[in-house]
């Protein structure tokens, strides 16, 4: 059980990560996006949105300090869910279906992040302990 937690570990790790590498690589992109969503200061908070998928991401990966990387990606996933994929706002079906996927597949990934924490640490396999 063991390798498949690290496994599993590894790939959530990884989805975190390379999730908030893009919000830098694509700032001005999803800059834009985010604004025309009604986010305040947007290249600030997909700046802010990157650094915290980046901190979660390694914190799962590694296994090192996973509360602070769950709190990480929590407050990711909350305020983004709320602001960027509030369906129940939206008229045209075809894009109230996707933010409501798209809704529901973050509060999936914030209830998988919850689940770490039941988890007895240090983590199998982990870095710096």
């Amino acid at each position: 059980m063991n390798v498949a937690f690290l496994i599993g570990r590894l790939i959530v790790g990884i989805y975190y990560f390379y999730s908030g590498i893009r919000h830098f690589i694509h700032l001005n992109m999803m800059a834009g996006y985010a604004g025309s969503k009604g986010v305040p200061l947007p290249k600030l908070a997909v700046a802010g949105s990157g650094t915290l998928l980046v901190i979660g991401g390694l914190s799962i990966l590694l296994g090192y300090q996973p509360l602070i990387g769950v709190i990480a990606i929590g407050l990711f996933l909350l305020p983004t869910s709320f602001m960027m994929h509030n369906f129940w706002a939206v008229e045209d079906p075809m894009q109230k279906m996707g933010e409501m996927i798209n809704f529901t597949k973050n509060m999936a990934l914030l209830g998988s992040a919850l689940m770490f924490l039941a988890i007895p640490q240090p983590w199998p396999f982990s870095v710096g302990y």
